[in-house]
Protein backbone atom coordinates (compact mmCIF):
# COMPACT_ATOMS: atom_id res chain seq x y z
CA UNK A 1 0.00 0.00 0.00
CA UNK A 2 2.80 2.21 0.33
CA UNK A 3 3.80 2.44 -2.94
CA UNK A 4 0.43 3.14 -3.83
CA UNK A 5 0.37 5.95 -1.48
CA UNK A 6 3.96 6.95 -2.80
CA UNK A 7 2.60 7.22 -6.44
CA UNK A 8 -0.21 9.17 -5.32
CA UNK A 9 2.11 12.11 -3.84
CA UNK A 10 4.20 12.27 -7.19
CA UNK A 11 1.63 12.30 -9.32
CA UNK A 12 -0.20 15.09 -7.66
CA UNK A 13 3.02 16.85 -7.53
CA UNK A 14 4.20 16.17 -11.30
CA UNK A 15 0.22 17.21 -12.04
CA UNK A 16 0.75 20.47 -10.27
CA UNK A 17 4.38 21.05 -11.87
CA UNK A 18 2.86 20.15 -15.38
CA UNK A 19 -0.22 22.99 -14.59
CA UNK A 20 2.27 25.39 -13.44
CA UNK A 21 2.92 28.20 -10.73
CA UNK A 22 0.05 28.00 -8.12
CA UNK A 23 -1.33 24.16 -8.98
CA UNK A 24 1.70 22.61 -7.61
CA UNK A 25 -0.30 23.56 -4.55
CA UNK A 26 -3.93 22.98 -5.42
CA UNK A 27 -2.79 19.56 -6.54
CA UNK A 28 -1.04 18.64 -3.77
CA UNK A 29 -4.93 19.40 -2.00
CA UNK A 30 -5.96 16.47 -4.27
CA UNK A 31 -3.32 14.13 -3.26
CA UNK A 32 -4.37 14.66 -0.08
CA UNK A 33 -8.11 14.29 -0.35
CA UNK A 34 -7.19 10.72 -2.20
CA UNK A 35 -5.12 9.70 1.14
CA UNK A 36 -7.57 10.72 3.14
CA UNK A 37 -11.13 10.05 2.05
CA UNK A 38 -9.97 6.91 -0.25
CA UNK A 39 -6.83 5.40 1.45
CA UNK A 40 -8.12 5.99 5.23
CA UNK A 41 -4.80 7.43 6.03
CA UNK A 42 -4.99 10.02 8.77
CA UNK A 43 -4.24 13.84 7.33
CA UNK A 44 -1.39 15.47 7.65
CA UNK A 45 -0.50 18.90 9.80
CA UNK A 46 -0.88 21.56 7.76
CA UNK A 47 2.70 24.19 8.71
CA UNK A 48 0.65 27.14 9.36
CA UNK A 49 3.59 28.70 11.53
CA UNK A 50 5.83 28.37 8.36
CA UNK A 51 3.22 30.41 6.31
CA UNK A 52 2.68 32.45 8.94
CA UNK A 53 6.38 34.27 8.74
CA UNK A 54 6.12 33.76 4.88
CA UNK A 55 3.58 36.08 4.71
CA UNK A 56 4.52 38.89 7.52
CA UNK A 57 8.12 38.92 5.90
CA UNK A 58 6.62 38.98 2.56
CA UNK A 59 4.42 42.23 3.38
CA UNK A 60 6.90 43.64 4.35
CA UNK A 61 9.07 42.96 0.90
CA UNK A 62 6.22 44.41 -0.75
CA UNK A 63 5.67 47.60 0.60
CA UNK A 64 9.22 48.18 0.72
CA UNK A 65 8.84 47.13 -3.06
CA UNK A 66 6.33 49.72 -3.48
CA UNK A 67 8.23 52.19 -1.97
CA UNK A 68 11.26 51.93 -3.86
CA UNK A 69 13.39 49.70 -1.89
CA UNK A 70 13.52 47.15 -5.05
CA UNK A 71 14.42 49.19 -7.45
CA UNK A 72 16.67 50.92 -5.31
CA UNK A 73 18.77 47.74 -4.69
CA UNK A 74 18.53 46.80 -8.31
CA UNK A 75 19.80 49.10 -9.58
CA UNK A 76 22.59 49.04 -6.97
CA UNK A 77 22.95 45.48 -8.31
CA UNK A 78 22.80 46.78 -12.02
CA UNK A 79 26.23 49.05 -11.20
CA UNK A 80 27.96 46.40 -9.70
CA UNK A 81 27.58 44.10 -12.50
CA UNK A 82 28.26 46.69 -15.41
CA UNK A 83 31.04 48.23 -13.66
CA UNK A 84 32.85 44.79 -13.58
CA UNK A 85 30.84 42.57 -15.99
CA UNK A 86 33.42 39.83 -16.79
CA UNK A 87 33.53 39.01 -13.24
CA UNK A 88 29.47 38.09 -13.23
CA UNK A 89 29.86 34.51 -12.86
CA UNK A 90 30.61 35.62 -9.39
CA UNK A 91 28.80 39.00 -8.73
CA UNK A 92 25.75 37.83 -9.86
CA UNK A 93 24.75 34.45 -7.52
CA UNK A 94 26.64 37.16 -4.88
CA UNK A 95 23.98 39.57 -5.30
CA UNK A 96 21.24 36.89 -5.30
CA UNK A 97 22.31 35.24 -2.44
CA UNK A 98 22.54 38.52 -0.32
CA UNK A 99 19.54 39.41 -1.59
CA UNK A 100 17.97 36.50 -0.34
CA UNK A 101 19.59 36.33 2.75
CA UNK A 102 17.91 39.77 3.64
CA UNK A 103 14.76 38.86 2.42
CA UNK A 104 14.10 35.38 3.32
CA UNK A 105 12.56 34.55 -0.05
CA UNK A 106 14.56 33.44 -3.55
CA UNK A 107 11.54 35.56 -5.03
CA UNK A 108 13.72 38.81 -5.24
CA UNK A 109 15.56 37.49 -7.49
CA UNK A 110 13.19 37.94 -10.12
CA UNK A 111 14.06 41.63 -10.26
CA UNK A 112 17.86 41.04 -11.40
CA UNK A 113 17.53 38.26 -13.93
CA UNK A 114 17.07 40.27 -16.85
CA UNK A 115 20.11 42.81 -15.77
CA UNK A 116 21.94 39.35 -15.49
CA UNK A 117 21.00 37.89 -18.87
CA UNK A 118 21.41 41.70 -20.73
CA UNK A 119 24.76 41.98 -19.36
CA UNK A 120 26.19 38.37 -19.91
CA UNK A 121 24.88 38.63 -23.55
CA UNK A 122 26.59 42.70 -23.79
CA UNK A 123 29.94 40.69 -23.65
CA UNK A 124 29.34 37.71 -24.77
CA UNK A 125 29.65 35.67 -22.01
CA UNK A 126 26.88 32.17 -21.94
CA UNK A 127 23.95 34.03 -20.03
CA UNK A 128 23.86 30.26 -18.52
CA UNK A 129 26.31 30.53 -16.63
CA UNK A 130 25.48 33.72 -13.98
CA UNK A 131 21.19 32.97 -14.24
CA UNK A 132 22.08 29.30 -13.50
CA UNK A 133 24.22 30.12 -10.48
CA UNK A 134 22.78 32.72 -9.22
CA UNK A 135 18.94 30.89 -9.15
CA UNK A 136 20.87 27.94 -6.99
CA UNK A 137 22.17 30.99 -4.74
CA UNK A 138 18.53 32.14 -4.32
CA UNK A 139 17.42 28.73 -2.85
CA UNK A 140 20.62 27.71 -1.17
CA UNK A 141 20.99 31.33 0.87
CA UNK A 142 17.39 30.01 2.52
CA UNK A 143 19.16 27.94 4.78
CA UNK A 144 21.37 31.02 5.66
CA UNK A 145 19.07 33.48 6.58
CA UNK A 146 18.27 34.93 9.72
CA UNK A 147 14.02 35.57 8.52
CA UNK A 148 13.72 32.77 6.42
CA UNK A 149 10.77 30.01 7.93
CA UNK A 150 13.33 27.20 7.51
CA UNK A 151 16.38 28.78 9.56
CA UNK A 152 13.88 29.77 12.31
CA UNK A 153 12.20 26.53 13.14
CA UNK A 154 14.88 24.76 12.84
CA UNK A 155 16.93 27.05 15.48
CA UNK A 156 13.78 26.42 17.68
CA UNK A 157 14.33 22.52 17.51
CA UNK A 158 18.02 22.40 18.19
CA UNK A 159 17.60 24.95 21.50
CA UNK A 160 17.51 21.66 23.53
CA UNK A 161 20.58 20.51 22.17
CA UNK A 162 22.65 23.75 23.14
CA UNK A 163 22.95 25.07 20.09
CA UNK A 164 21.01 28.66 19.68
CA UNK A 165 20.03 30.80 16.83
CA UNK A 166 23.00 33.00 16.28
CA UNK A 167 25.29 29.47 16.33
CA UNK A 168 23.30 28.17 13.49
CA UNK A 169 23.75 31.20 11.90
CA UNK A 170 27.35 30.86 12.24
CA UNK A 171 28.14 27.55 10.86
CA UNK A 172 25.35 27.84 7.95
CA UNK A 173 26.47 31.40 6.34
CA UNK A 174 30.15 30.91 5.76
CA UNK A 175 28.96 27.10 4.74
CA UNK A 176 26.60 28.30 1.67
CA UNK A 177 28.77 31.31 0.71
CA UNK A 178 32.10 29.34 0.32
CA UNK A 179 29.76 26.59 -1.36
CA UNK A 180 28.09 29.15 -4.44
CA UNK A 181 31.64 30.58 -5.02
CA UNK A 182 33.09 27.28 -5.44
CA UNK A 183 29.79 26.09 -7.80
CA UNK A 184 30.24 29.12 -9.50
CA UNK A 185 34.48 28.80 -10.42
CA UNK A 186 32.94 25.54 -11.96
CA UNK A 187 29.91 26.89 -13.57
CA UNK A 188 32.21 29.56 -14.98
CA UNK A 189 33.58 27.16 -17.47
CA UNK A 190 29.58 25.14 -18.44
CA UNK A 191 29.29 25.51 -22.11
CA UNK A 192 30.86 27.55 -24.68
CA UNK A 193 31.27 31.37 -24.86
CA UNK A 194 28.57 32.91 -27.20
CA UNK A 195 31.00 34.14 -29.87
CA UNK A 196 32.16 30.16 -30.02
CA UNK A 197 28.86 28.72 -29.86
CA UNK A 198 28.07 28.40 -33.42
CA UNK A 199 24.20 27.63 -32.90
CA UNK A 200 23.62 31.38 -31.33
CA UNK A 201 25.95 32.73 -33.94
CA UNK A 202 23.41 31.58 -36.48
CA UNK A 203 20.48 32.53 -35.15
CA UNK A 204 22.16 35.97 -34.70
CA UNK A 205 22.74 36.20 -38.40
CA UNK A 206 19.07 35.52 -38.99
CA UNK A 207 17.98 38.59 -36.50
CA UNK A 208 16.50 35.58 -34.23
CA UNK A 209 17.98 37.03 -31.25
CA UNK A 210 18.45 40.69 -30.43
CA UNK A 211 21.66 41.71 -30.39
CA UNK A 212 20.69 43.90 -27.69
CA UNK A 213 17.79 45.24 -25.72
CA UNK A 214 16.68 48.41 -24.36
CA UNK A 215 17.87 48.93 -21.10
CA UNK A 216 14.98 49.26 -18.43
CA UNK A 217 15.75 52.59 -16.26
CA UNK A 218 15.20 52.26 -12.23
CA UNK A 219 13.79 55.59 -11.27
CA UNK A 220 14.91 55.55 -7.57
CA UNK A 221 11.74 56.98 -5.89
CA UNK A 222 12.71 59.76 -2.79
CA UNK A 223 12.17 57.60 -0.19
CA UNK A 224 13.59 54.62 -1.41
CA UNK A 225 16.79 54.43 0.74
CA UNK A 226 14.77 54.97 3.82
CA UNK A 227 12.18 51.98 3.12
CA UNK A 228 15.85 49.73 2.86
CA UNK A 229 16.80 51.02 5.86
CA UNK A 230 13.56 50.48 7.80
CA UNK A 231 13.50 46.77 6.71
CA UNK A 232 17.16 46.36 7.52
CA UNK A 233 16.50 47.49 11.08
CA UNK A 234 13.57 44.98 10.98
CA UNK A 235 15.78 42.17 10.50
CA UNK A 236 18.45 43.35 12.69
CA UNK A 237 15.62 43.44 15.56
CA UNK A 238 14.50 39.99 14.94
CA UNK A 239 18.00 38.45 15.23
CA UNK A 240 18.75 40.39 18.28
CA UNK A 241 15.23 38.69 19.47
CA UNK A 242 15.74 35.38 18.29
CA UNK A 243 19.48 35.49 19.93
CA UNK A 244 18.25 37.01 23.35
CA UNK A 245 15.16 34.72 23.88
CA UNK A 246 17.54 32.13 23.35
CA UNK A 247 17.28 29.04 25.72
CA UNK A 248 21.02 28.92 26.11
CA UNK A 249 21.68 32.95 25.87
CA UNK A 250 18.43 33.47 27.81
CA UNK A 251 18.88 37.17 27.94
CA UNK A 252 14.99 37.82 27.68
CA UNK A 253 13.81 34.66 30.29
CA UNK A 254 10.17 33.86 29.51
CA UNK A 255 9.65 36.20 26.37
CA UNK A 256 5.86 36.98 25.57
CA UNK A 257 5.85 36.74 21.93
CA UNK A 258 7.10 33.32 20.39
CA UNK A 259 9.81 33.76 17.60
CA UNK A 260 7.00 33.56 14.80
CA UNK A 261 5.44 36.19 16.81
CA UNK A 262 7.84 38.34 17.26
CA UNK A 263 8.49 38.25 13.64
CA UNK A 264 4.83 39.04 12.08
CA UNK A 265 5.31 41.89 14.50
CA UNK A 266 8.12 43.51 13.80
CA UNK A 267 7.58 42.89 9.89
CA UNK A 268 4.29 44.40 10.32
CA UNK A 269 5.57 47.36 12.27
CA UNK A 270 8.55 48.08 9.78
CA UNK A 271 5.79 47.83 7.19
CA UNK A 272 3.72 50.17 8.71
CA UNK A 273 6.73 52.79 9.48
CA UNK A 274 7.33 52.70 5.70
CA UNK A 275 3.31 52.80 4.68
CA UNK A 276 3.67 56.23 6.91
CA UNK A 277 7.33 57.90 6.53
CA UNK A 278 7.89 56.82 2.72
CA UNK A 279 3.79 57.95 2.19
CA UNK A 280 3.19 55.20 -0.44
CA UNK A 281 -0.82 54.29 -1.99
CA UNK A 282 -1.04 50.89 0.49
CA UNK A 283 -3.87 49.87 -1.79
CA UNK A 284 -0.72 49.32 -4.54
CA UNK A 285 0.74 46.85 -1.95
CA UNK A 286 -1.82 43.54 -2.99
CA UNK A 287 -0.47 44.50 -6.75
CA UNK A 288 3.33 44.28 -5.81
CA UNK A 289 4.97 41.62 -7.70
CA UNK A 290 6.53 40.23 -4.51
CA UNK A 291 3.07 40.05 -2.81
CA UNK A 292 2.12 38.09 -5.46
CA UNK A 293 4.71 35.33 -5.57
CA UNK A 294 5.21 35.64 -1.60
CA UNK A 295 1.52 34.20 -1.59
CA UNK A 296 1.79 32.07 -4.21
CA UNK A 297 4.77 30.22 -2.33
CA UNK A 298 2.16 30.42 0.59
CA UNK A 299 -0.48 28.43 -1.51
CA UNK A 300 2.09 26.01 -2.81
CA UNK A 301 3.85 25.46 0.70
CA UNK A 302 0.49 24.55 2.39
CA UNK A 303 -0.70 22.21 -0.44
CA UNK A 304 2.77 20.23 -0.97
CA UNK A 305 3.55 19.94 2.35
CA UNK A 306 0.53 19.02 3.93
CA UNK A 307 0.61 16.34 1.24
CA UNK A 308 3.82 15.58 2.15
CA UNK A 309 3.68 15.28 5.78
CA UNK A 310 0.53 13.08 5.61
CA UNK A 311 2.39 10.88 3.72
CA UNK A 312 5.04 10.62 6.22
CA UNK A 313 3.50 10.50 9.56
CA UNK A 314 1.47 7.58 7.95
CA UNK A 315 4.59 5.96 8.06
CA UNK A 316 6.73 7.61 10.38
CA UNK A 317 7.08 4.43 12.39
CA UNK A 318 8.98 2.33 9.57
CA UNK A 319 10.45 5.05 8.27
CA UNK A 320 12.47 5.80 11.34
CA UNK A 321 13.14 2.27 11.74
CA UNK A 322 14.92 1.70 7.79
CA UNK A 323 16.48 4.85 8.58
CA UNK A 324 18.22 4.76 11.79
CA UNK A 325 19.91 1.64 10.75
CA UNK A 326 21.39 3.35 7.94
CA UNK A 327 21.94 6.97 9.72
CA UNK A 328 23.52 5.32 12.27
CA UNK A 329 26.25 3.53 10.01
CA UNK A 330 26.49 6.84 7.45
CA UNK A 331 25.28 9.76 9.08
CA UNK A 332 26.22 11.84 6.01
CA UNK A 333 23.26 9.75 3.92
CA UNK A 334 21.25 12.68 6.24
CA UNK A 335 22.04 14.95 3.52
CA UNK A 336 21.23 12.94 0.87
CA UNK A 337 17.68 12.08 1.98
CA UNK A 338 17.02 15.52 3.03
CA UNK A 339 18.52 16.58 -0.56
CA UNK A 340 15.34 14.00 -1.95
CA UNK A 341 12.79 15.18 -0.05
CA UNK A 342 13.44 18.68 -0.69
CA UNK A 343 12.70 17.57 -4.32
CA UNK A 344 9.22 16.63 -3.13
CA UNK A 345 8.54 19.03 -0.60
CA UNK A 346 9.21 21.79 -3.20
CA UNK A 347 10.29 24.09 0.28
CA UNK A 348 13.28 24.53 2.52
CA UNK A 349 11.11 24.95 4.96
CA UNK A 350 8.53 22.09 4.65
CA UNK A 351 11.55 20.07 4.43
CA UNK A 352 13.23 20.74 7.49
CA UNK A 353 9.90 20.40 9.90
CA UNK A 354 8.98 17.31 8.10
CA UNK A 355 12.55 15.50 8.40
CA UNK A 356 14.70 17.64 10.97
CA UNK A 357 12.66 16.69 14.37
CA UNK A 358 12.44 12.89 13.46
CA UNK A 359 16.26 12.99 12.25
CA UNK A 360 17.17 14.47 15.86
CA UNK A 361 14.98 12.10 17.66
CA UNK A 362 16.90 9.11 15.92
CA UNK A 363 19.73 10.12 17.97
CA UNK A 364 22.22 11.58 15.35
CA UNK A 365 24.48 14.03 16.61
CA UNK A 366 23.20 17.65 16.32
CA UNK A 367 26.64 18.35 14.28
CA UNK A 368 25.27 16.09 11.37
CA UNK A 369 22.26 17.75 11.25
CA UNK A 370 22.91 21.20 11.00
CA UNK A 371 26.04 20.13 8.71
CA UNK A 372 23.23 18.82 6.48
CA UNK A 373 20.60 21.58 6.89
CA UNK A 374 21.68 22.83 3.50
CA UNK A 375 20.59 20.08 1.65
CA UNK A 376 16.77 21.33 2.35
CA UNK A 377 17.78 23.21 -0.97
CA UNK A 378 17.29 20.93 -4.10
CA UNK A 379 14.45 22.96 -5.33
CA UNK A 380 16.25 23.08 -8.56
CA UNK A 381 16.00 18.79 -9.18
CA UNK A 382 13.00 18.93 -11.18
CA UNK A 383 12.61 22.19 -13.56
CA UNK A 384 9.50 23.95 -12.13
CA UNK A 385 9.95 26.35 -9.95
CA UNK A 386 9.49 29.88 -10.58
CA UNK A 387 12.83 31.74 -10.71
CA UNK A 388 14.34 29.05 -12.43
CA UNK A 389 11.57 28.86 -15.07
CA UNK A 390 12.22 32.53 -15.39
CA UNK A 391 15.57 32.05 -15.82
CA UNK A 392 14.86 30.01 -19.03
CA UNK A 393 12.27 31.92 -20.49
CA UNK A 394 14.77 35.63 -20.30
CA UNK A 395 17.70 33.68 -21.96
CA UNK A 396 16.20 34.28 -25.48
CA UNK A 397 19.87 33.00 -26.57
CA UNK A 398 18.89 29.46 -25.38
CA UNK A 399 21.85 28.86 -23.64
CA UNK A 400 19.84 28.42 -20.77
CA UNK A 401 17.43 25.37 -20.90
CA UNK A 402 15.44 22.45 -19.59
CA UNK A 403 17.23 19.59 -21.57
CA UNK A 404 14.68 17.14 -23.54
CA UNK A 405 15.14 14.29 -20.23
CA UNK A 406 13.54 16.97 -17.86
CA UNK A 407 16.41 16.80 -15.45
CA UNK A 408 19.61 17.40 -17.91
CA UNK A 409 18.60 21.34 -17.73
CA UNK A 410 21.40 24.01 -16.79
CA UNK A 411 20.97 24.07 -13.12
CA UNK A 412 21.30 20.45 -12.00
CA UNK A 413 25.59 20.57 -11.39
CA UNK A 414 25.69 24.26 -10.41
CA UNK A 415 22.86 23.13 -7.75
CA UNK A 416 24.33 19.63 -6.98
CA UNK A 417 27.89 21.10 -6.43
CA UNK A 418 26.88 24.17 -4.50
CA UNK A 419 25.20 21.46 -1.82
CA UNK A 420 27.91 18.83 -1.74
CA UNK A 421 29.86 21.70 -1.20
CA UNK A 422 27.81 23.19 1.30
CA UNK A 423 27.41 19.79 3.32
CA UNK A 424 30.85 19.21 3.47
CA UNK A 425 32.28 22.79 4.59
CA UNK A 426 28.89 22.93 6.82
CA UNK A 427 30.76 19.55 8.55
CA UNK A 428 33.99 21.42 8.82
CA UNK A 429 32.26 24.45 10.52
CA UNK A 430 30.03 22.51 12.68
CA UNK A 431 32.79 20.73 14.02
CA UNK A 432 34.74 23.79 14.96
CA UNK A 433 31.67 25.95 16.26
CA UNK A 434 29.42 23.44 18.15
Amino acid sequence: MIGVEFVIVLLSILIGARLGSIAIGLSSGLGVLILTLILGIKPGIIPFDVIEIIMSVTIAIAVMQVAGGMDYLVKLAEHLLRKHPRHITFLAPLISYIMTLLSGTGHTIFSTLPIIAEVAKEHNIRPSRPLSIAVIASQIAITASPISAAVVFFASILEPYGINYLTLLCVSLPSTMISIFLAAMVTNFLGKDLKDDHVYQAQLLKGEISSRKTRKVYEVKPHAGLAVLLFLIGIFSVMLYCTFTSENIELISNPILSRNEAITVFMFTVATLICIFCKIDTSSIIDASTFKSGMSACVCIMGVAWLGDTFIQAHLNNLKLFASHILQSYPWMLALILFFASTLLYSQAATTKALMPAALTLGLSPITVVASFSAVSALFILPTYPTLLAAVEIDDTGSTKIGNYIFNHSFIIPGILSIIFSVIFGFLFANIIL
